[in-house]
């Protein structure tokens, strides 16, 4: 009795821990792109702009036409990327349906040699592949799978891909424009309120991808703060050869 309960709760621990993420979301990586990219980008703009000793009023507006001009070019990029991506897929199983039923024998032993070529035994292979192939979408869904490495019932949405950029994009960029918008008149608090968003966006990326908290946050800030440093001194420069 006690070897059994030993092996019942050592199952259980094991499907507690043997749950995955899901890593084939159309929503995550373009959410996370356009945040950092918002942030970065508008940070890098409008210092770029307040080092050529510009008004309030210029670096509000520059801020702003950032966001908007930023937000919909990564909503429309990211829409085109995905649905080119998406289109290519649904394709490549259109010739797929098409060889299934019109060589379901081919396709049949294909698989069967797939099993066969990863240790199954063969005749054990034969009747796995035939049996599966009985219903002509599963057998779709396992071909796409074996041969194109993706799953035919997941494919990540043009919309929501779109969406979420603009979205997470458009919050980003708001970050260094805020304090401007609340009556802000040095660079300080922008920098400021920026850089701790890029920390805790690259904060918050770690906890999604099992990282280490600190190292993702520094990481963004190291590289948000680099950004904004050099189109400071660029805009400073240019600033001083145009007056």
């Amino acid at each position: 009795m006690a070897i059994i309960d030993t092996e019942a709760s050592l199952h259980e621990a094991h499907r507690d821990n043997h749950t995955h993420r899901d890593v084939n979301g159309g929503w995550l990586r373009p959410a996370v792109f356009g945040a950092m990219d918002g942030l970065v980008s508008n940070l890098a703009l409008m210092t770029g702009v307040a080092g050529g000793s510009v008004g309030r009023q210029a670096i509000i507006l520059t801020g702003l036409a950032g966001l908007a001009a930023g937000a919909f070019s990564m909503a429309a990029g990211e829409y085109t990327s995905v649905a080119s991506q998406r289109e290519l897929v649904e394709a490549e199983l259109d010739v797929e349906r098409h060889e299934l039923r019109k060589h379901p024998k081919d396709e049949e032993a294909e698989l069967a040699a797939l099993y066969a070529s990863r240790g199954v035994e063969p005749a054990l292979a034969r009747e796995v592949a035939r049996q599966l192939s009985k219903d002509p979408e599963q057998a779709l869904e396992i071909h796409a799978r074996e041969e194109l490495g993706i799953d035919p019932g997941d494919l990540p949405s043009p919309l929501v891909a779109a969406v979420s950029s603009f979205g997470a994009f458009g919050l980003g960029a708001l970050l260094p424009v805020l304090p401007y918008l609340l009556g802000a008149v040095a660079l300080w608090p922008a920098v400021l309120l920026a850089l701790a968003g890029l920390f805790g966006c690259g904060a918050v990326v770690a906890r999604v991808t099992a990282r280490s908290w600190w190292f993702s946050g520094l990481r963004q800030l190291a590289l948000g703060g680099a950004a904004a440093g050099v189109t400071y001194a660029l805009g400073s420069l240019f600033g001083t050869a145009v007056g």
